[in-house]
């Protein structure tokens, strides 16, 4: 339906905006403007700052990365100096000193007293590790000697046998065979008169067996 205002252009009501929704829309260009900005702010502002602080972070890491890479070839390092120091000390520990050995062993002839115990002296010494075979009966090898005792009395090579069982010499050892021999020697006019020549084999113990 058309409807005509006739009254006077004076006393016509002047079209305005409802207040409903001027408020509305006043709102609604303040949330918007106010999103705005914080995306601005967003954007610019914290952007910048982490990218700022970013940039400190990645020019530390560029001075921490050589230290880091020198500490871990240090840790490499310092690990293959510890495994090689194991290794030694393994083979350390499972090598026999024959200085030792000999000084040991020499001790025990000497302490026969010139004959009071014992008087005993040697041709030869030999050592064999390792030994697969032959006439060592341990895998670990033997000491073999040809010897010869300076006394009538067969058993000073029977006491010179005890003294090495006694004595830190044996601790890489098993026991030495009992004593056998033959007489080498008998004239009066010597000194001594009679040597008996006996062979001494002591066979080494395996790796482990003295512990």
């Amino acid at each position: 339906m058309i409807r005509i205002n006739l009254l006077p252009e004076e006393y016509q009501r002047t079209a305005r905006t409802p207040v409903k929704l001027m408020v509305a829309i006043t709102g609604t260009v303040a949330i918007l403007t106010s999103l705005t900005a914080w995306y601005g702010w967003l954007a610019l502002g914290v952007s910048a700052s982490v990218d700022s602080e970013f940039a400190v972070l990645e020019t530390e890491d560029d001075g921490l990365r050589p230290q880091v890479t020198y500490h871990k070839s240090l840790d490499a390092e310092s690990a293959q100096h510890r495994k090689r120091e194991q290794t030694l000390a393994e083979i350390t520990s499972s090598r026999i000193s024959w200085t030792r050995k000999l000084d040991e062993f020499i001790d025990v002839v000497n302490r026969g007293g010139d004959g009071d115990r014992h008087l005993v002296w040697f041709d030869s010494l030999s050592v064999q590790q390792g030994a697969s075979g032959g006439r060592s009966k341990s895998a670990a090898g033997n000491l073999t000697a040809s010897g010869h005792s300076g006394s009538d009395n067969f058993g000073q090579v029977a006491n010179f046998l005890d003294d090495i069982e006694e004595s830190s010499f044996i601790e890489d050892f098993y026991a030495p065979e009992p004593a056998e021999g033959s007489k080498a020697l008998t004239d009066e006019e010597l000194m001594p008169a009679v040597v008996w020549a006996f062979p001494l084999t002591i066979e080494l113990k395996e790796a482990g067996a003295n512990q």
